[in-house]
């Protein structure tokens, strides 16, 4: 039999080859089980304090971070990165529910229940007899499906307003306000685009950021800060669109783009102090100089050293 240092040693190699270690050979079914009574005995009187303060309200953050945390793990490529991540948002599922039982108001078993039936019912050209010849028409019975399963919930009384007064149903019903402002404009228009209310090609798209770009030129002449903000956000809510017509996550997209931005200014900070300075004292042409260094560094080993302020190019 392997030593324990052996043992050791055979899962930090797995660790750092990027793939999941193998665990016992449980069924999901079992493991799931398995952590559900964990989150259970956290949250007992006896079990950990910090478990047992929480509230659906205090980890709503988390929630959220741990599904960025997913996504970042998807794009480093390292599986068990990945794994571990999915795991944790996993918890987050069970957490919330443990709280819900706990107040006797549903389980984790109402939760997969509810999901496993939805996806039966949306898919009726897997399960019934409705036939899909593609994607797009997949997607249009599912924003169907979806509209009928409104008008029942507003039926049985589950959408009312404040007056007990029937919610009126909306196609674009389903797109929560709680989202990121882009990843709420990328599935309002999704949902419009599904029935037909789209642009031709993306050239439409183009010049309408390019109307709204000159809008939002004008109401700054005006110097009306109001406006200035309204025509920001439409020109915004236009590039969003465009992502969407584009197929591109407008909130990955800017991830990326943000991640870029850090990577090259950390550069240029690097670059300054290499040549005696701090970057906050330069003068704007070197800082401009130094941008133009980092951009041309990125792929390479490290960056030139550069004497003085180069020129700009």
């Amino acid at each position: 039999m392997p030593t324990r240092q052996k043992q050791m040693k055979k899962s930090k190699k797995l660790r750092r080859s990027g793939k999941p270690a193998k665990q016992k050979q449980l069924t999901p079914g079992q493991w799931f089980e398995k952590l559900v009574a964990v989150q259970a005995r956290l949250r007992a009187p006896n079990g950990c304090p910090w478990d047992r303060e929480q509230t659906h309200q205090s980890l709503r953050t988390y929630l959220v971070e741990e599904a960025y945390e997913v996504l970042e793990a998807l794009e480093s490529g390292n599986d068990a990165k990945f794994a571990e991540e999915m795991g944790d948002l996993l918890l987050q599922i069970v957490f919330h529910s443990q709280i819900a039982r706990e107040e006797g108001r549903f389980t984790v078993a109402e939760v997969i229940r509810e999901i496993h039936d939805k996806m039966i019912r949306r898919h009726p050209h897997v399960f019934g007899k409705t036939r899909a010849k593609d994607s797009a028409e997949v997607l249009r019975n599912w924003e169907q499906i979806k509209a009928e399963e409104r008008r029942a919930g507003v039926n049985k009384g589950d959408s009312k307003t404040g007056e007990d007064l029937p919610k009126e149903v909306s196609l674009l019903d389903g797109v929560s306000r709680a989202l990121p402002a882009t990843l709420e404009g990328f599935q309002l228009t999704r949902k419009a685009s599904r029935i037909g209310f789209d642009w031709e090609d993306a050239g439409g798209v183009f010049e309408k950021m390019r109307e709204e770009t000159e809008e939002l030129k004008k109401a700054l002449k005006e110097q009306k800060q109001l406006k200035v903000e309204e025509e920001l956000g439409d020109l915004l809510f236009a590039a969003v669109n465009l992502s969407r017509f584009l197929k591109i996550d407008p909130e990955i997209a800017l991830k990326k783009a943000n991640a870029k931005f850090s990577r090259r200014f950390r550069a240029m900070e690097r670059l300054a102090r290499k040549n005696g300075r701090e970057f906050k004292d330069l003068a704007r042409e070197q800082m401009e100089a130094f941008w133009d260094a980092a951009k041309k560094s990125e792929g390479k080993p490290s960056l030139p050293e550069m004497n003085g302020a180069p020129a700009k190019q």
